[in-house]
């Protein structure tokens, strides 16, 4: 512990060439003494990963972290400084992958909804309308490694807060809800491909009373809009908000609510918070276009 607590101080004072060393030096010190737990070694990873991300050594920071996520599946910080690397690597769909599996371990991640905007932008300039089609798949990540109920933590790389824990039945119970809300959203999304907009509003409602998802709001406000029951999907936009304050569909879905309900000054403001986030966003410009003539 001793040497990556003087790894995490050398991270801090931004030498990040000693931190790397230092957490070199703890894992091999694990690794002699062999009763290293996999936990310990995927954070060493994870933190030199850092340190390499920082240095602008991106294959390096890959490879750490491909081996902290061998030692425990979905862990946030290694997806999130692998996506940083693959993107700056500009290997796009790989950075796109990971950014999209760490919001489905904690979508409050603000980190992580940037990065899936900023590939999404990428990835459309660079194979057109189609790019979605030349993905590598999306991994499923399981309820267990799900952190969506858990509070977003702001904390120095190698921090390893363990996630409060609720009694086994407890957890049990909530991961099948979790489980039980997925799915209904997944049948809310077939409804919507179909154009049937009623029968996703119901599959969402379900969703909602076991889970209240920032997605799951958004996808419900699209479909009021799109049944043109503009106060329902203003509410339901406001709720993601409190979910991701952030959070560009709730942002844009709200301020076309508020426009059809004639509010043009709260429509105004949500489209210029958006812009904030996404200054290029082409949609929200358009809108606010139509606002100011309105």
């Amino acid at each position: 512990g001793a040497l990556r607590r003087a790894g995490n101080e050398e991270f801090r004072r931004g030498q990040y060439g000693p931190a790397a060393e230092l957490y070199s030096r703890a894992l091999a010190q694990l690794e002699a003494a062999g009763d290293a737990t996999a936990e310990e070694r995927s954070v060493l990873l994870a933190n030199r990963a850092a340190c390499h991300l920082k240095d602008g050594a991106c294959s390096l920071c890959v490879a750490d972290c491909t081996s902290a996520l061998e030692l425990v599946p979905f862990g946030i910080k290694p997806l999130l400084r692998r996506a940083a690397a693959y993107e700056a690597l500009e290997r796009y769909p790989l950075a796109y992958v990971d950014y999209k599996t760490a919001l489905q371990v904690d979508c409050s991640v603000q980190a992580a909804h940037d990065g899936v905007n900023r590939m999404t932008k990428a990835l459309l300039e660079k194979d057109g309308v189609n790019w979605r089609q030349k993905l590598p798949p999306i991994p499923t990540v399981p309820i267990s490694a799900q952190t969506r109920w858990s509070t977003p933590s702001a904390q120095a790389p190698g921090a390893n807060t363990p996630p409060a824990t609720a009694p086994q039945g407890e957890r049990d119970k909530t991961a099948a809800g979790m489980e039980r809300a997925r799915m209904l959203k997944e049948e809310g999304n077939e409804f919507v491909k179909k154009g049937n907009h009623k029968k996703a509003v119901e599959k969402y409602s379900e969703s909602l009373k076991l889970s209240k998802e920032c997605a799951t709001y958004t996808n419900r406000a699209l479909c009021y809009l799109t049944l043109k029951q503009y106060k329902e999907a203003a509410q339901d936009c406001t709720e993601a908000l409190k979910l991701d304050p952030k959070n560009v569909k709730a942002l844009y879905r709200r301020a076309q609510a508020l426009k059809e309900l004639k509010d043009y000054k709260s429509s105004i403001a949500d489209i210029k918070s958006l812009l904030k986030t996404e200054p290029k966003n082409t949609a929200a410009l358009r809108l606010l276009q139509e606002l100011n003539r309105a």
